[in-house]
């Protein structure tokens, strides 16, 4: 996995067929200057988008979202929160996994090398190219437990 730029991005979309639209430009931008930890959703995105009128249709956020998840660009993850976000796939040694709070949505992001040797070996050995290999943890956070503890 390598960080992308637009022009690695204009490379593989016209390997594939597509093209670099100035929509997926300024989309790969957002995700670029995130800062670390910060994750998107589609409508967060939009909202985002709309103050810089920018002119990006929801349906087109959507769009690319899935195509840029589906290239190995963005990590598509589920955070406890009934939709899904996304991040900028981060390259090794950045590559980090998820514990979400399943009451508060709290998220936490950790580092584990072995979980992505496991997926990297696994991957190869099934003759697969990995994309993306990530763990999300589902627990209850300790604010919400102690919330849960009769007084």
């Amino acid at each position: 996995m390598t960080a992308y730029s637009a022009t690695s991005l204009k490379a593989e979309l016209n390997e594939r067929g597509w093209r670099l639209t100035p929509q997926r430009e300024t989309i790969l931008q957002v995700f670029q200057e995130l800062p670390r930890g910060k994750h998107l959703s589609a409508e967060e995105l939009y909202q985002q988008l709309e103050t810089q009128a920018a002119g990006i249709s929801l349906s087109t956020i959507y769009r690319t979202l899935k195509l840029m998840a589906r290239m190995g660009i963005l990590r598509e993850l589920e955070l406890g929160e009934g939709h899904k976000h996304y991040e900028i796939n981060q390259p090794y040694p950045h590559h980090h996994h998820h514990l979400i709070c399943v009451r508060c949505n709290k998220t936490i992001e950790f580092k584990n090398d072995s979980i992505l040797k496991i997926g990297s070996k696994t991957a190869e050995k099934e003759g697969y190219h990995l994309l993306d290999c990530q763990l999300t943890i589902h627990a209850v956070c300790p604010s919400c437990q102690r919330a849960l503890l009769p007084i």
